[in-house]
C-alpha cells in the first residue's frame, strides 16, 4: 500500500520522501554515530512530499526550440514517473522513458538507435548521462547539454556544448562552456535565435568580402599585363578599402527574415567558393569593360582613369552589397537603416572626393561629364547581372542569404 502511494504521489509530479523512527536506546548520547545497522525495527511515521514544478516559461520556451530544429531530452536522476510528468507538463514526448538499467543492458550501438526515439530518462547515473550524449553525436547530432550539479559534469564534458547556470555547483560551472545568468530555457531559446542571426550576418559579410576582393584582384592582375601605368595609386587602394569596410559596419545589425533561422545554419566552404567564382570574375568583367572604354573610346589619361576606375569600382562594390544580402530582390527584402546610413556615407564620400580640393592629393582628377555618364551606365548594368546571377551562384548553397518569401 505505502508503494502504490509513493507512485501515486509520483505520478503527480511530487518527489516523496518516507519518514520512519525508532526509540534510542537507554544512555545513548546525542552525539552518538548512526549507521547502517541501526536503521532496523524502524516505525513508519509517514511520507514528504515536495512539488517542484516547471517554470511557467518552459513549455513555451520548449516550443520555440522545437520550431528551430532543436529537440530537447531530458536526462535525470529522479524517479522515471516524475520525470515523464514533468515532460508531459512542458509538451515534450513522454510515452517511452528509459531508465538507468535499461540504458546500462542497451550496447553503444542499440543505445545510439534507442536515443533518435526516446526523450525521457529517469534514475541515470552520471557516467550514463555522458553516454547518452556520446549516442547522440555519433549520429551526427550537434549536442548541446544543460546542467547545474555534481552529477551532470561529465556530461558537460562530453557534450558539443556545455551550459550551466550561475549558482550551479562549482564543478559544474567548471565543466560548462557557458554559464547562463538566469536558470531558464528561455534564454537558451533567445540565445540560439541571435546566434543564428548574427552567423548568418556574419557569412553576409564573408560572401561580400570573398567575392570583392577575388574581383579586384582579378581586375587589377590583367591590367598590369597591359596598362603602361599603374590602374590605382596605393592610397586610392587604401583610401578604397577604408571606405568599403566603413559601408559594411552595419551589416551585424542587419534584419534577417524568420526563414533564415528557422533550421541550424552550416559553414559551406564549397558555397562560398562557388560564390565567389561567379560574383568575382562578374565583378572582373565590368572592370575590363571599363578599363576598354576609358582607354580606347574617352582616351582617359591616367589621373581620369584611376579616378573613374576608383568611383566605378566604390559604387559596384557597395551598390551590389543590397543585392548580395538577400536571395529576394532588394526591395523586397529591405536592409536594416544602420546598413544603409553606412553604405550611402561611403558612396557619397567616394563620390563627391574627386570633385573637392582634398581629391587632388590622393591623385584625382575631376571627370569629364561624358565619361561619367559611360561608367554611371555600365553600374547599373553590372547591378541588374548581379541580380541576375546570385542565384547561380547561391544554388545548392545552405545558408546565409536570407531566402525569398
Amino acid at each position: 500500500e505505502g508503494l502504490q502511494r509513493v507512485r501515486a504521489l509520483a505520478q503527480e509530479g511530487l518527489r516523496v520522501v518516507a519518514v520512519a523512527s525508532r526509540q534510542r536506546a537507554d544512555g545513548a548520547s546525542a552525539a552518538q554515530t548512526l549507521s547502517p545497522a541501526d536503521e532496523t525495527d524502524l516505525v513508519f511515521e509517514g511520507l514528504c512530499a515536495f512539488a517542484d514544478p516547471a517554470k511557467p516559461t518552459a513549455a513555451a520556451a520548449i516550443a520555440r526550440l522545437s520550431a528551430a530544429g532543436v529537440r530537447l531530452k531530458i536526462l535525470s536522476g529522479d524517479d522515471p514517473v516524475v520525470v515523464q510528468r514533468l515532460a508531459q507538463q512542458v509538451g515534450l514526448r513522454a510515452e517511452r522513458v528509459l531508465t538507468g538499467a535499461d540504458v546500462a543492458a542497451l550496447t553503444d550501438d542499440a543505445l545510439a538507435v534507442q536515443v533518435q526515439a526516446v526523450d525521457i530518462y529517469g534514475r541515470l547515473a552520471p557516467d550514463q548521462k555522458a553516454r547518452i550524449v556520446r549516442a547522440l553525436k555519433s549520429r551526427g547530432a550537434v549536442a548541446g547539454f544543460l546542467g547545474d550539479g555534481i552529477n551532470d559534469a561529465p556530461a558537460l564534458k562530453v557534450a558539443d556544448i556545455g551550459l550551466s547556470v550561475e549558482g550551479a555547483s562549482g564543478v559544474a560551472q567548471a565543466a560548462a562552456d557557458m554559464i547562463l545568468l538566469a536558470s531558464d530555457l528561455e534564454v537558451v531559446a533567445d540565445g540560439v535565435e541571435e546566434g543564428r542571426r548574427t552567423f548568418v550576418n556574419i557569412l553576409k559579410y564573408v560572401r561580400m568580402g570573398a567575392s570583392s576582393n577575388f574581383g579586384n584582384m582579378l581586375s587589377m592582375a590583367v591590367a598590369s599585363l597591359f596598362l603602361p601605368f599603374l590602374p590605382m595609386l596605393p592610397t586610392q587602394i587604401l583610401l578604397n578599402n577604408l571606405l568599403y569596410d566603413f559601408s559594411e559596419i552595419g551589416i551585424p545589425l542587419d534584419k534577417v527574415p524568420t526563414a533564415a533561422i528557422a533550421q541550424p545554419q552550416v559553414w559551406d566552404m564549397r558555397g562560398l567558393l562557388r560564390f565567389a567564382g561567379v560574383m568575382g570574375p562578374l565583378s572582373s568583367l565590368f572592370d575590363l569593360a571599363t578599363f576598354g572604354g576609358l582607354l580606347w573610346l574617352f582616351r582617359a589619361t591616367p589621373e581620369e582613369f584611376r579616378t573613374l576606375w576608383f568611383m566605378e569600382s566604390m559604387a559596384t562594390q557597395i551598390l551590389v552589397i543590397f543585392i548580395i544580402r538577400t536571395r529576394a530582390v532588394p526591395w523586397r527584402d529591405r536592409p536594416h537603416s544602420a546598413l544603409v546610413g553606412s553604405s550611402l556615407v561611403a558612396l557619397l564620400v567616394a563620390m563627391a572626393l574627386p570633385f573637392t580640393p582634398l581629391g587632388a592629393w590622393f591623385g584625382f582628377a575631376t571627370p569629364p561629364t561624358a565619361m561619367l555618364t559611360g561608367v554611371g551606365a555600365l553600374v547599373l548594368v553590372y547591378l541588374a547581372c548581379a541580380q541576375w546571377l546570385k542565384a547561380q551562384a547561391l544554388a545548392g548553397g545552405r545558408g546565409p542569404v536570407a531566402p525569398a518569401a
